[in-house]
């Protein structure tokens, strides 16, 4: 059989390629829901009068999205009724996700945290469980319809979408909340679902064989698991222990950072403009300073470097709780914290999908993407406690010295780092993954 010749994609054939742009509202409509059950959340519970412990266990509804790995493969081989045969797997449970978050977010704003927490509760459960869903199946739907020379474009479509959203439901819905109100402000959230369900359906459908649902459904995490056991041996224990500890300061600091700013006395206003709109632009510089730190200096250093002032970043917190409400502070705080979550999250994106192996990539990338964000979850849901015991600046300096068994961690998997680098130096280039973007501070 004669070799198929390959051509590089000229700037035409990305204009002219609808899928391409379709990415961005669905990039828009994944990135929409995150905050509204994470810090956008907190901030309404805290100024409904909500206990900080309580915001903090509240924190354990976004564990959905650590978790999701776990219907990945059912959602990814069986119909939706109906709708399956009217869209396609894919865009029906895609429509299906989309349609139970605008319900959700409705619900939410129908709901009184402060005469009704319990169906506040549901309602978020109920957005995060949809949301974890449906970034499953638009990225199942994104590696389906396009070829690998395009997915690097696809991935960056997606990614400033998702960014675009994360401007939305923080700064937008804060904005709303404070010359409006919070009701106000959900529903309007709802109602911009509308986005990605117009992406949906004008997304061309994709070709889906029965084949897949008669695979072995655990085949779909156990193999890829027992790769990585085969590849790396003893030394997966301190990689895993790596993945699942470094953004630990982040996010069991980063659901505290609302409420800090609401007990300082920022008005919504200030957060809005500082955290969630100017942060967001940070931490996307951030994440491109870590890309090209990558290339200068190489990936065990950058890995190293975004472990340090990731961690070392919340004793900005620290002392911004203790000087008081001082808007310059405010700005400096959010300005390290995101530009160093952008910075760690690069380093990270890039450690991660270099453990992956060829055959298994999507889904080892899927099982290691869940794994680092779960302990800093589970963790997070007791900071709400620990500030109530000890105060601000206490947590978020022992979030910080978190940064120290990360750092050890750094020279333990070094060598392992530096071969795996070599190795995919040697083999052939496949696509590239973007980086994270800003931290979940933002």
């Amino acid at each position: 059989m004669a070799p198929v010749s390959k051509r590089r994609l000229t700037i035409r054939d990305v204009l002219t390629d609808g899928r391409i742009a379709l990415m961005l509202p669905l990039g828009f409509s994944s990135g929409l829901p995150i905050l509204l059950v994470f810090s956008t959340l907190s901030a309404w519970l805290r100024e409904a009068g909500i206990s900080l412990t309580l915001i903090g266990l509240m924190s354990w509804v976004a564990l959905a999205y650590s978790l999701k790995f776990l219907w990945a493969p059912f959602v990814d081989r069986y119909d939706v009724p109906v709708l399956s045969n009217l869209l396609g797997r894919r865009r029906a449970w895609m429509a299906l996700s989309q349609l139970a978050l605008a319900a959700g977010l409705a619900g939410m704003a129908l709901s009184n945290p402060q005469s009704g927490l319990t169906l506040t509760i549901v309602f978020a459960v109920l957005v995060a469980f949809f949301s974890a869903t449906q970034d499953v199946v638009i990225d199942g739907w994104r590696i389906d319809a396009a070829s690998t020379e395009r997915q690097g474009m696809m991935a960056a479509s997606l990614l400033l979408g998702y960014r675009l959203a994360l401007i939305t439901a923080g700064a937008g819905a804060l904005y709303i909340a404070e010359f409006v109100n919070w009701t106000s402000a959900y529903f309007t959230m709802a109602a911009l679902m509308g986005v990605g369900l117009i992406g949906t359906l004008l997304a061309p459908r994709i070709d889906e064989g029965p084949a897949r649902q008669r695979l072995p459904f655990a085949q779909a995490i156990v193999e890829p698991l027992a790769d990585l056991f085969r590849r790396k041996g003893k030394m997966l224990i301190p990689i895993l222990a790596l993945i699942a500890c470094y953004r630990i300061p982040d996010y069991a600091g980063g659901i505290m950072a609302n409420p800090l700013y609401i007990d300082l006395g920022f008005s919504k206003a200030d957060i809005a403009s500082v955290s969630k709109l100017y942060g967001v632009w940070i931490g996307i510089i951030g994440a491109f300073a870590g890309g090209l730190a990558l290339t200068r200096i190489g990936l065990w250093w950058s890995l190293l470097i975004g472990a340090a002032i990731a961690a070392g970043s919340n004793l900005m917190f620290a002392w911004l709780a203790a000087e008081g409400a001082v808007l310059n502070l405010l700005i400096l705080s959010i300005s390290v914290d995101n530009f160093a979550g952008g910075f760690a999250g690069a380093a990270l994106v890039a450690y991660m999908s270099g453990l992956t192996a060829p055959g298994f990539a999507a889904t080892q990338y899927a099982l290691l993407s869940s794994l680092y964000a779960l302990p800093g979850k589970l963790i997070g849901g007791a900071s709400g406690a620990v500030v109530d015991a000890y105060g601000y600046p206490l947590l978020f300096t022992a979030t910080a010295s978190i940064g120290i068994p990360l750092v050890i961690l750094c020279f333990v998997v070094r060598r392992d780092t530096l071969k795996t680098v070599r190795e995919k130096d040697e083999a052939p280039e496949d696509k590239a993954v973007p980086a994270l973007g800003a931290g979940s501070r933002a």
